[in-house]
């Protein structure tokens, strides 16, 4: 795939059916800081402030998906962890000084279009590690599920073709 918004993505994939697919980059991190975003909340978060927002893709860049370990009937799970667009659920980890990462904007597939660049060798599909992957640092990320493939990510190199 030529396109650099994905080069060494790991996207959690959130929603995928016959009418496309959702999902958010878990492995890179924005220039905006999380008190940028908990002050426009008028919340206080001191332990916040300084950590980077998640850049979730560039479909909706106002769009914000909150993930964390833990459940929420309205979130998506995966095994320890959970995703939610609710900003309610965000107030409600920020003021609890939960430890959770907050994406901004998300990656989108139209129908079939997933499959297509599956298929085409663009995207690497790993059903289990989310915890794994997660547990690692944001930069660690792509390393890590690139491991669970049972490959040294140091032994693996890609280069764009032109074309």
């Amino acid at each position: 795939m030529h396109d650099r918004n994905f080069e060494h993505a790991v996207v959690l994939l959130v929603s995928h059916s016959s009418e496309g697919a959702l999902g958010v980059v878990i492995s890179r991190e924005s220039q905006t800081r999380m008190g940028d975003i908990i002050e426009e909340m008028d919340a206080r978060s001191p332990g916040f402030a300084n950590r980077h927002v998640l850049w979730g893709g560039p479909v909706e860049p106002g769009a914000g998906f909150v993930l964390w370990r833990g459940t929420g009937p309205e979130a998506w799970e995966f095994g320890d962890y959970a995703l939610s667009p609710s900003q309610d659920r965000l107030t409600e980890l920020v003021v609890s000084q939960a430890d959770f990462w907050l994406c901004v904007g998300y990656a989108g597939w139209g129908p079939g279009q997933l499959e297509r660049e599956v298929t085409e060798g663009s995207w690497i599909h790993i059903v289990d590690g989310v915890a794994g992957v997660l547990d690692a640092q944001v930069g660690d990320r792509y390393d890590e599920a690139i491991r669970l493939l049972g490959v040294n990510p140091d032994l693996i190199w890609m280069s764009p073709v032109d074309e």
